[in-house]
């Protein structure tokens, strides 16, 4: 029984996907595309891998035995390919990183376009997303974190500043209208710009001092999606709008032009720089692995 090998990659994708169109966003392609390459496998073998449906795609029988085998076996044709790849004098290949929208923010410009005119022959993929939980969706071969703690058979590398702080902030015109706080606490009167993670919660303001530590639940008229709209809450907070709390590098620009005003600096909160995540488990692709090493030559990082 013959099959186009071509056609391998596009079951895969589909598999681990779950659709068509989740696996034309992942791999850069078009549904319809991904569709034909399908369903001419399954005339070439006589078997059908995948129900469907207008709303789902699902492996039959055939196509869950079929990926038992196959997956594993596309995994070591990558490894064979990879192998090849590290005996170039510029590695080659897709490199997908999952990161927060901060980190696409603050950290990686400082890094990219150095490591990409170092490494021309990578194509670099960044997924930037506020809702950051799985390291590894979209295919990606690692991800930025905040959270220091690891899961099992993960390698954290510092990446980025060591130390960040959140910095507390109003415009002038604000401030004249509704006076300046003198403690956190002063908060609970004032109209704060919240934000909101993905999964609904809206986090208190934690403010930090001589190991006295308070967390506030503020209250005001904007609120925002944390990572995706928080240009929109700068602008509103530079508008006058209210009161924001952010990463200081974030606000950093409005603060020294005088657009915004720091308020209760000694409160302000210092955090843990961010990690670049990956697992220890799995075959490091050449991509990675050049990345791994830029990073650890910018700052003479150790892995944890």
């Amino acid at each position: 029984m013959k099959l186009d090998f071509s056609l391998l990659n596009d079951i895969v994708a589909v598999a681990n996907a779950g659709g068509f169109r989740e696996a034309a966003r992942v791999t850069g392609s078009n549904p319809s595309r991904l569709s034909d390459a399908v369903r001419r496998a399954e005339q070439q073998l006589g078997v059908r891998l995948f129900n469907r449906t207008t709303r789902t795609v699902v492996l039959t029988e055939a196509g869950r035995a079929l990926m038992e085998r196959l997956q594993p076996a596309m995994s070591e044709v990558d490894a064979a390919l990879d192998a090849i790849n590290r005996y170039r004098t510029t590695p080659s290949g897709t490199l997908r990183l999952n990161v927060p929208v901060s980190a696409a923010r603050l950290v990686l410009p400082a890094i990219v376009p150095s490591f990409l005119a170092q490494y021309p022959d990578i194509r670099l993929e960044i997924v930037a997303e506020s809702n950051v939980q799985d390291v590894f969706r979209d295919n990606c071969d690692a991800g930025i974190r905040y959270d220091e703690s690891l899961e099992q058979d993960m390698i954290a590398l510092p990446i980025g500043p060591r130390r960040q702080r959140f910095a507390a902030a109003a415009a002038p015109t604000y401030l004249q209208r509704y006076g300046l706080p003198q403690h956190p606490r002063d908060l609970i009167s004032h109209n704060c710009i919240r934000g909101r993670y993905a999964s609904g919660v809206m986090p208190e303001w934690e403010f930090t001092r001589e190991g006295e530590t308070l967390r506030i639940q503020v209250n005001g008229s904007l609120v925002v999606s944390v990572g995706s709209a928080i240009d929109l809450a700068v602008q509103a907070a530079i508008a006058g709008s209210g009161i924001i709390y952010l990463f200081e590098e974030w606000l950093r620009p409005s603060l020294e032009n005088g657009a915004l005003t720091p308020l209760l600096e000694p409160w302000w909160q210092s955090f843990s720089g961010p990690w670049l995540y990956y697992n220890s488990r799995r075959l490091i692709p050449a991509p990675l692995q050049a990345f791994i090493d830029f990073i650890r030559a910018q700052g003479q990082a150790t892995d944890i």
